[in-house]
């Protein structure tokens, strides 16, 4: 852990998670009646890997957690981790997208929005904030977030990313 920790959220959703519990309940309930009707077949196969993939849903975005200290923004959805470095960001604001993008799920997700590719780490009912990245990392160029504290965190990237003042001492 760091001691310069700004900022630490947790963020998780119990619609979203309910949301991918009855998906996965409804592929395995499609395997096993296939199972049961037909036999184990490339339908059953098709349900069974739905289900798993709702099941690793299911786990993996439980809980976003967004923490950032005075070097670099962090957001981890389960497995997955992304960082990025105060000096890279360019921009930083409240995500305002058209509708059927906001709504377009929960997860990590990646998507153009006006000639800009993004990933965009969210649950659907919690605002979110927009960065902009001075240098892409690979393809993406700008990355979005769910928080419950949309004002306080750009503030506090805004002042992260503002260049140290340096104070030098001069010899008479």
């Amino acid at each position: 852990m760091t001691d310069d920790l700004l900022y630490e959220e947790r963020l998780s959703s119990n619609r979203t998670t309910l949301l991918f519990l009855v998906l996965m309940a409804l592929f395995a309930l499609l395997m096993g009646w296939r199972v049961l009707a037909v036999r184990f077949d490339a339908l059953a196969v098709v349900f069974l890997g739905l289900a798993g993939f709702f099941l690793f849903y299911v786990v993996n975005y439980r809980t976003l957690v967004i923490r950032l200290d005075a070097e670099s923004l962090a957001l981890n959805f389960g497995l997955f981790t992304w960082k990025v470095p105060g000096d890279n960001i360019v921009d930083c604001r409240l995500d305002s997208i058209p509708l059927f993008m906001r709504m377009g799920g929960a997860g990590i997700h990646f998507m153009m929005i006006r000639k800009r590719y993004r990933a965009s780490f969210n649950f659907l009912q919690y605002p979110r904030v927009v960065i902009a990245l001075r240098k892409k990392a690979g393809p993406v160029q700008d990355i979005s977030f769910s928080t419950r504290r949309p004002d306080e965190v750009i503030h506090l990237i805004e002042a992260m990313r503002k260049p140290k003042s340096r104070v030098t001492d001069m010899e008479s």
